[in-house]
C-alpha cells in the first residue's frame, strides 16, 4: 500500500467568508456549502482543497485550538503574468483582505505578493518574470 497526496485540509472560523474569498481567487464550491462545517473544491490534477469549521474539528478533536503568530503553511496559486500578480493583489486587499506582503521581483526570478486569507493564512501570488 502506498499512500499519495490527495488533498490540503484548512479550519476556518467563518465557512462563508472562507468560500467567498477561495472563490474569488477561482475555487468551485458547490452551491450551498457556505453554510455547511464541511466544503471540498476540486483543483486541478485531481487534488482537493478542504475546509472544515473549527466545530467540525473540535467534534472529532476535543483539545484542537486555532494556532496563534504567523502562518507555517502558504497555498501559492501561480498568475499568467507579473502584472496579473499586482492587479490581484490590489484587487483583494482594495476588497479588505489583509496584504502580507505587497508585490516585489523575487530573487528567484518571480514576481512574488502574499495577502491573507479571513483566517491569516498565506495566499501567495507569483508569476515567472520575463527573461
Amino acid at each position: 500500500m502506498t499512500a499519495r497526496f490527495d488533498a490540503l485540509g484548512l479550519v476556518v472560523s467563518d465557512m462563508a467568508a472562507s468560500i467567498d474569498f477561495y472563490r474569488r481567487l477561482g475555487f468551485t464550491f458547490p452551491e450551498g456549502a457556505e453554510q455547511q462545517g464541511h466544503a471540498e473544491a476540486e483543483l486541478p490534477g485531481g487534488l482537493r482543497l478542504l475546509l472544515d469549521t473549527e466545530e467540525v474539528v473540535r467534534s472529532f478533536h476535543s483539545g484542537w485550538k486555532p494556532p496563534t503568530g504567523s502562518a507555517r503553511a502558504s497555498l501559492a496559486l501561480r498568475c499568467d503574468s507579473p502584472e496579473e500578480v499586482d492587479t490581484l493583489y490590489k484587487e483583494l486587499t482594495s476588497e479588505g483582505h489583509t496584504g502580507e506582503l505587497a508585490p516585489w521581483d523575487a530573487v528567484w526570478s518571480q514576481r512574488y505578493a502574499v495577502v491573507l486569507d479571513p483566517d491569516g493564512n498565506a495566499v501567495d501570488l507569483f508569476a515567472p518574470l520575463p527573461g
